[in-house]
């Protein structure tokens, strides 16, 4: 492990880098991704909420229909999207990891509701597709914008730290990847991968804070 630089393509919270500096790496980090909260107006109101991200719960709360929000139940993705919706005082009804997930289960619990959609302007069809093919009722929102803000990394990394396919994208559009071993937090960030390297590993939740343990326990080993 000594001497291995560890590049993180989003800036790391405090206590995140000194996880990897205390276990012996060097840390490099950028903000690959720029996240633009958008205004909306709730077209009708809703009697469930999906969210599938932390940066549309941070929109939806910046919202003049934020306290109206709070009294409608929601459904996510992400264990750490269910913690911010709970602090923020709103009832989750369903949590799953990945929105292939969650979508049988919206086909199967929730045919019968009005479905407010709070989206990326990248987000991907899985939850749509699955909500028009079981005919439910449901507005889509675009609450923030998720751009490119790529960097030349000049100095030598031995592991990346990814968190999305866009940050896989923004990262590749000024540097490659050659015998880096890259760090996902998901299987869609992985997928973002495939055909540019098979030196990949999953975090075992889809958490930062996992991405950067999976990163430290890989050396250890």
């Amino acid at each position: 492990m000594n001497n291995c630089c560890v590049l993180s393509t989003k800036k790391l919270k405090s206590h995140q880098k000194q996880l990897l500096l205390d276990a012996g790496f060097s840390v490099l980090e950028n903000d690959f991704i720029q996240i633009q909260t958008l205004p909306f107006s709730l077209q009708t109101t809703p009697n469930l909420l999906l969210f599938t991200s932390q940066n549309a719960v941070q929109s939806v709360t910046a919202n003049t229909n934020f306290n109206q929000l709070k009294d409608i139940p929601a459904i996510c993705v992400g264990s750490v999207t269910r913690k911010m919706l709970e602090s923020l005082g709103f009832t989750v009804l369903e949590t799953k990891e990945y929105a292939s997930e969650l979508a049988p289960i919206i086909q199967q619990k929730y045919t019968n509701k009005h479905i407010a959609f709070f989206a990326g302007n990248l987000r991907r069809d899985v939850l749509p597709n699955a909500m028009q093919q079981a005919n439910i009722k449901y507005d889509e929102y675009l609450v923030y914008q998720n751009s490119e803000s790529s960097f030349k990394i000049t100095t030598a990394h031995q592991a990346v730290l990814f968190y999305s396919p866009s940050g896989v994208n923004s990262y590749l559009k000024q540097n490659t990847i050659t015998n880096q071993t890259c760090f996902c937090i998901g299987t869609t960030t992985a997928d973002a991968l495939q055909g540019i390297t098979n030196n990949i590993v999953i975090a075992q939740h889809q958490t930062i804070d996992a991405v950067v343990l999976q990163c430290i326990n890989y050396y250890k080993k």
